[in-house]
């Protein structure tokens, strides 16, 4: 499915193996475990060895380099086909394991394994597949959005012997088959009508115009071959470079001019005006789907949009707060406008946003054992966002690294339109992404051999995003945001996942355009036009997903906010934050259950 590399991009990362070209080992006993514990391990570890196979790319992700020749077939009806089966053979096999028999980690693993499996299985189903397949990419979630980068020498893809260049040209040229292939899934969904929205379509053909006039030696494909690691010959480094010159000219450059010029000459005109999915055929029901696949939980639209604008009108008056503080005598729309536009809030330049990044990545680590007992083992580095995809990223986003640590994490700023980086919502942005955000919340997961694969590397959306939005709620505890405008920033992040809650059911269930929805964001908070235009395109793109950060975090917080009850004089955030990242990405449901069993087991006592 067209979502499938985009998750692998976020959420998988590389195995803690002897050599990274091997496989996990098989799931060792540990003592305490029973048969059905054993039993329920290798599921998980067969399950596993099976999706990698099915899914290399989430094997290089992770640094498992057996399948790294190839980059996988994720647009074929055999593929398709492949991980229905397999998640129907999972939950048959999950089902003839007597949970009650297992250890209490156990349990929890059989409780996410069969919640993400059941929740996935309902994406393969046809109804869903015919809603999704032939819309195979978009401008957020497209190969185009990571592949480049991935291939660049700077991404995932490792380029450390002639092998691993042999496997890239391999892989970059199944690559341009998947570009022609998803051309052919977009004229299936012209027949049906099920086609992406013109906005969409446009920014589209930006991104494909940007990676073609890159050319040849400037393209990012071509960044392997500009430099060699120590151990390859003169001669493989001279075949490498005609050899890569030569793809990129003859076979990705083609693919990629194939691609751009269907879509302006072709689909655009037969993609629709409107920007929901309430205005596609069968929107309403590939919208349900997408918010229970976002925030594991059932919620229906309308609840997830009143809730929305609950927190909108709480968070506005906490902005009040902060105008009063800083002597602002205008208007709170005022105040957003000074906030957009002084030139006291713009950074001078790119390197006063890196600079400023690792001041406050040190200040947070001078505080950080107050809240952590666990602390990842990765290490983390600030980077810029590449060039060539800029206009359409966010703000800040985090790649995961590699527990060995042969691969750090990634704080990615970005320094596209440079006088929009408020420098007032630099701290919030790093809690959220970098620390104690994504990078603690996937680093802890990966590095934790303990835990099934599945939990290791793999994830929801809710947990992951709702974690990196209660992380910036830890503000005070850090000693952060001491700054009234600093402050505002950390109001401005929260405000633009409420925000969100209104804006993607809005534009999804109620038939906002996208102006409507701009417009919306901007009257409730100080952001950006580029900002909120880019956010708004997002969820036009992805539907659903920006709903599971506010989800996941008021979902946190109430656990919290119940341990602390329970337990009084007895609660540690430590534990807490133990408890909460210590077994990977939970459902929300499973989460919950995880937390009142610990306050049950620590003295406390949970409301029935």
């Amino acid at each position: 499915m067209r979502f499938k590399l985009l998750t692998a991009a976020l959420l998988c990362a590389s195995a803690a193996t002897p050599a990274l070209s091997q496989a996990l080992p098989p799931p060792a006993s540990v003592a305490g475990d029973s048969a059905e514990d054993a039993k329920l391990k290798q599921l998980f570890y067969d399950s596993d060895e099976a999706s990698l196979k099915r899914n290399p790319i989430s094997a290089i992700f992770r640094g498992d380099l057996r399948y790294a020749d190839r980059l996988g077939d994720y647009l074929s009806d055999a593929y398709l086909d492949g991980e229905r089966k397999a998640g129907e053979a999972d939950l048959r096999s999950l089902g003839a394991i007597d949970r009650s028999k297992l250890t209490h980690v156990d349990q929890i693993a059989y409780d996410v394994f069969r919640n993400s499996t059941e929740i996935s299985l309902r994406g393969y189903s046809p109804e869903i597949v015919a809603l999704t397949i032939v819309r195979p990419i978009d401008h957020f979630s497209g190969f185009q959005t990571f592949y480049p980068d991935f291939a660049s020498g700077q991404g995932a893809a490792p380029f450390k012997t002639v092998a691993d260049y042999d496997n890239s040209l391999k892989r970059s040229t199944q690559y341009a088959a998947l570009l022609d292939q998803a051309i052919e899934r977009f004229r299936q969904g012209m027949k049906t009508g099920v086609v992406q929205p013109k906005l969409t379509v446009r920014n589209m053909i930006e991104q494909f115009d940007n990676i073609i006039t890159q050319g040849v030696e400037t393209s990012a494909f071509y960044g392997p071959v500009k430099s060699f690691p120590a151990g390859i010959s003169v001669a493989d480094q001279t075949r490498l470079r005609a050899a890569y010159a030569a793809q990129i000219r003859d076979v990705l450059l083609p693919a990629h001019k194939r691609m751009r010029d269907f879509l302006a000459n072709t689909y655009l005109a037969a993609a629709r005006d409107s920007v929901g999915l309430s205005g596609m055929p069968g929107g309403d029901k590939l919208y349900a789907y997408l918010i229970e696949s976002s925030t594991t939980l059932p919620l229906k639209a309308e609840e997830v949009h009143q809730l929305g604008l609950s927190e909108v009108a709480r968070i506005l008056k906490a902005m009040e707060v902060q105008k009063a503080a800083v002597g602002f005598k205008g208007t709170l729309p005022e105040f957003f406008t000074f906030l957009r536009t002084d030139a006291q809030f713009a950074p001078k330049s790119a390197e006063q946003l890196r600079d400023g990044y690792r001041a406050i990545g040190k200040r947070i680590e001078a505080r950080i054992q107050e809240q952590f007992s666990l602390l990842p083992k990765t290490p983390l580095e600030i980077r810029p966002v590449p060039a060539y995809k800029e206009k359409t990223e966010a703000g800040g986003s985090y790649q995961s690294g590699t527990p060995d640590g042969t691969r750090p994490g990634v704080f990615y700023y970005n320094t596209y339109d440079l006088p929009s980086r408020y420098m007032w919502e630099m701290e919030t942005l790093y809690l959220h992404e970098a620390e104690p955000g994504h990078h603690f919340q996937i680093s802890l997961a990966q590095e934790n051999a303990a835990l099934p694969a599945f939990m290791r590397f793999g994830g929801n959306t809710a947990y992951a995003e709702g974690w990196g939005l209660y992380a910036e709620t830890l503000w005070p505890e850090l000693g952060m945001e001491t700054d009234p405008y600093q402050r505002m920033g950390g109001l401005n992040d929260e405000m633009l996942r409420a925000m969100r809650l209104v804006v993607d059911t809005g534009i999804h269930a109620k038939g906002w355009t996208r102006e409507q929805a701009i417009d919306y964001m901007l009257a409730n908070s100080p952001m950006a036009r580029t900002d909120a235009t880019a956010e708004v395109e997002r969820y036009i793109a992805i539907p659903g997903q920006a709903l599971a950060y506010k989800i996941g975090q008021l979902t946190i917080s109430r656990t919290k906010a119940k341990a602390k009850a329970a337990l009084g004089d007895k609660f540690d955030p430590r534990a807490f934050h133990a408890q909460v990242l210590d077994t990977g990405a939970l459902p929300m449901p499973v989460l919950e259950k995880k937390i009142d069993a610990w306050i049950a087991a620590t003295g406390g006592k949970t409301a029935r």
